[in-house]
């Protein structure tokens, strides 16, 4: 399921080390007193991470109540900002990235020339 979120209008996530023994009341907590968002807006997943980059957490609303999501790598790391403690809203191609085991904030990108077409 994390590995396709299409269709969230929003993907947050919580920069920096989080304690991933919470649940989802601690985790919806964070949100709303630290972040100051709604843990219950529509089409909107957090996603937390520990200080083992190998495993996250996701916290989702559906409407009727919470789901809470926990990936546990089996070889590898993600790639997590450490360097702030706040939440971060990304693209889905940041977020595509992440699960691929790449840094959200890519340093280069291959640039596309534009070609003019001849007639």
């Amino acid at each position: 399921m994390l590995n396709d979120l299409t269709g969230f209008k929003h993907i947050y996530i919580a920069c920096g080390h989080t304690d991933l023994r919470l649940g989802i009341d601690g985790l919806a907590t964070i949100v709303q007193q630290e972040f100051h968002l709604d843990p219950t807006a529509e089409g909107s997943i957090f996603l937390f991470c520990g200080r083992r980059n190998d495993r996250i957490k996701a916290l989702l609303y559906e409407g009727d109540g919470f789901l809470l999501l926990y990936k546990r790598l089996s070889d590898g790391k993600f790639r997590w900002p450490r360097n702030e403690s706040e939440v971060k809203s990304i693209t889905m191609q940041q977020y595509r990235w992440l699960m691929d085991g790449l840094a959200i904030e890519q340093k280069s990108v291959i640039k596309r020339k534009k070609i003019k077409h001849i007639l």
